[in-house]
């Protein structure tokens, strides 16, 4: 879920960003968030829940995550192959370093 909220937190509402960052991120309990925004338990619960929902909706539908990834598993088998036949060429595998960067942006 944490991986999820990074890819797609800017499309969630402000209440929303913070409800599942504390839960996840911060390991705050839903009573902890309640008593923090004075709203009962349970609509704690069922924000966090529906949220959840909504990230697992946008990763079906935008796959920003899981291609993530799959590029990252690329370029990590380019740099082995790279580093085996081709040693000497640190050209390659600092192009593929800056790509990785940019990922990681």
């Amino acid at each position: 879920m944490n991986a999820l909220f990074e890819f797609y937190s800017t499309l969630l509402t402000e209440k929303q960003m913070n409800y599942i960052e504390l839960y996840y991120a911060d390991d705050y309990s839903l009573g902890e968030i309640a008593e923090d925004y004075g709203v009962s338990r349970q609509a704690v619960y069922d924000n966090i829940k529906r949220t959840e929902k909504l990230l697992e909706t946008y990763e079906k539908k935008l796959h920003l995550y899981s291609n993530y990834i799959v590029r990252e598993e690329m370029i990590e088998e380019i740099k082995a192959i790279v580093k085996a036949d081709h040693e000497s060429d640190e050209r390659i595998i600092g192009i593929l370093d800056k790509i990785q960067e940019i990922e990681e942006e």
